[in-house]
């Protein structure tokens, strides 16, 4: 599957949200535990329009934290991607890159968190920025009522 996404890459999968329907990629099938990351990936694309403004800004600043401490490395190539074009950029945490990028990074993680593929080769983002979103995801559900709802 082809995409007009960050630098024209091949993608596996693909949410569209309001026609609350996720394309993936047949040769999915022939991974199953590339399949589950990606698709967690991509079920969590319809959790983050849900969330509401102050839990996508908590989100942000989370990131933003680790940007200024100059985390490098990421949970998922999507992310990681996407990084990569704000590393380059003057204004980070600003515009449209910046908001998928926060999206990106919160799909990826959800799919580390909730797969456990901490041992995946696109898993590049040091311990100590993997447990404070870690312990983010779980604050959430805290607050949620022991989840966070798609």
């Amino acid at each position: 599957m082809r995409s007009g996404g960050p630098s024209g890459k091949e993608v596996h999968a693909g949410s569209f949200l309001r026609e609350r329907r996720i394309v993936l990629d047949e040769a999915l099938r022939e991974t199953p535990g590339e399949l589950g990351r990606i698709l967690v990936h991509e079920l969590f694309h319809f959790a983050w329009v849900r969330l509401s403004n102050g839990t996508r800004e908590s989100w942000r600043q989370l990131l933003a934290a680790e940007f200024d401490r100059g985390a490098r490395g990421e949970l998922g190539w999507s992310a990681e991607c996407r990084k990569l074009v704000l590393r380059s950029s003057p204004t980070v945490t600003n515009g449209r890159a910046w908001s998928e990028y926060c999206c990106e990074s919160f799909c990826d993680t959800a799919a580390w968190i909730y797969l456990g593929c901490a041992e995946h080769d696109e898993c590049t983002l040091a311990r100590r920025f993997r447990e404070k979103r870690r312990e983010w995801f779980h604050s959430m559900e805290s607050h949620r009522g022991g989840r966070i709802r798609i």
